[in-house]
């Protein structure tokens, strides 16, 4: 007789980025792809990290902090300061992660109060937030966005009762999947009734370096209280594999997240947190990349626009287009993929993004003009 095994597992389907994973293969099998389904960069590693990790890997393999060695920490806390003129203490405001999605994950876990059960994530948005809540025991509440309301929540339509019994709400912006960007005045609203009803508003931040126009803000600088930001290197400096970032909040909130997460073995080894601690001390290769986005992000942009197709994208990281009337996002990822396009249907990201499929700019620039060419006509409208 098997063991029964948690019944959310046969509830949820296939964790999209494995369905992405299974598309590719299949179209390689047929000749070569051009995949902009996975927010996987292309763009090599900058040396200068892969050379301080080889540096880091020691004689001797020890067990590292949850807490993170205090360079990497001070690293995180420089450039918070550079980027967003924050002033946070490296020592209690800092706490290193294994990449975003890990502690995005682990967050609802130590934050979720039996007694508010609610904890509301954006539609359509990263499957991560809607799984974590999940798994915590929490009640999921999608907050449906729009293309008419530019991707933003109508944080009006949620009652203060169930405001009352909530416990976290995820925030993402730069959005993924849709590319948008938040006004101030949208984070000082939900930060304003994160402070009056007692909930945490987890700030999910790893495009905030990926723009085209004006950098965005962080939600760390119109709020400090019942607020964590989670900075990622995966799209910064093309370290997706290394999985390392960092959770920046108050003091209290720090040290009872690093209390909680030394039970989970999240901690990072320290060549990891060595490499990290380059990349945070360094802008330069940063400029590089977000030019290399923008370049690849334009040029798809005024071939989709040319033919019609609505899309949207003020990052420079993924592009937003709504499928022809004739398609659904299911049949158009599938009508591009016959021309070995491979692009992610838009109802990977939740209900919301039902007509719509989401382009990352992971391609090389030359496989985006070969992808162009090869785009099929009835995207004409």
């Amino acid at each position: 007789m098997r063991p029964p095994l948690r019944p959310l597992l046969n509830q949820l389907s296939g964790y999209m980025q494995e369905a992405l994973n299974r598309a590719r293969d299949e179209a390689t099998q047929r000749g070569p792809v051009f995949d902009f389904g996975i927010g996987d960069p292309r763009e090599p590693t900058p040396l200068f990290l892969r050379d301080a990790l080889r540096a880091a890997i020691p004689e001797v393999s020890q067990y590292p902090s949850v807490r993170g060695l205090p360079p990497l920490r001070r690293a995180a806390a420089a450039y918070l300061s550079r980027r967003f003129s924050l002033s946070l203490d490296p020592d209690a405001e800092i706490l290193p992660c294994a990449g975003a999605k890990e502690a995005l994950f682990h967050l609802p876990l130590i934050a979720l109060h039996p007694e508010r059960p609610l904890c509301f994530f954006p539609d359509p948005s990263y499957p991560v937030y809607e799984r974590a809540i999940l798994f915590a025991g929490g009640t999921p509440r999608p907050l449906p966005l729009s293309r008419e309301r530019n991707f933003l929540p109508e944080l009006a339509a949620i009652t203060s009762d169930e405001w009352q019994r909530t416990s976290v709400v995820f925030d993402n912006y730069p959005h993924n999947p849709t590319g948008a960007e938040a006004t101030r005045a949208h984070h000082e609203q939900l930060f304003a009734l994160a402070r009056e009803h007692g909930f945490l508003v987890v700030c999910d931040e790893p495009y905030v370096d990926l723009y085209a126009g004006a950098a965005p803000h962080s939600g760390l600088q119109l709020a400090r209280e019942n607020v964590v930001a989670i900075q990622s290197l995966s799209k910064r400096s093309g370290m997706t594999g290394y999985r390392s970032g960092f959770i920046a909040g108050e003091p209290w909130l720090i040290e009872k997240l690093a209390e909680a997460r030394a039970n989970f073995g999240v901690a990072s080894p320290s060549f990891i947190q060595r490499a990290a601690e380059a990349a945070w001390n360094d802008d330069a290769h940063v400029i590089e990349r977000r030019e290399s986005f923008a370049k690849k992000r334009a040029l798809l942009l005024t071939h989709l626009q040319a033919r019609g197709l609505d899309c949207t994208s003020t990052g420079v990281f993924y592009i937003w287009v709504r499928v022809p009337a004739r398609f659904t996002s299911e049949s158009y990822a599938a009508h591009l993929a016959q021309r070995q396009v491979l692009v992610a249907p838009g109802t990977h990201f939740g209900e919301s993004g039902r007509g719509f499929v989401r382009l990352a700019m992971v391609p090389t620039l030359e496989d985006c003009a070969r992808a162009i060419a090869v785009w099929p006509e009835e995207g004409t409208a």
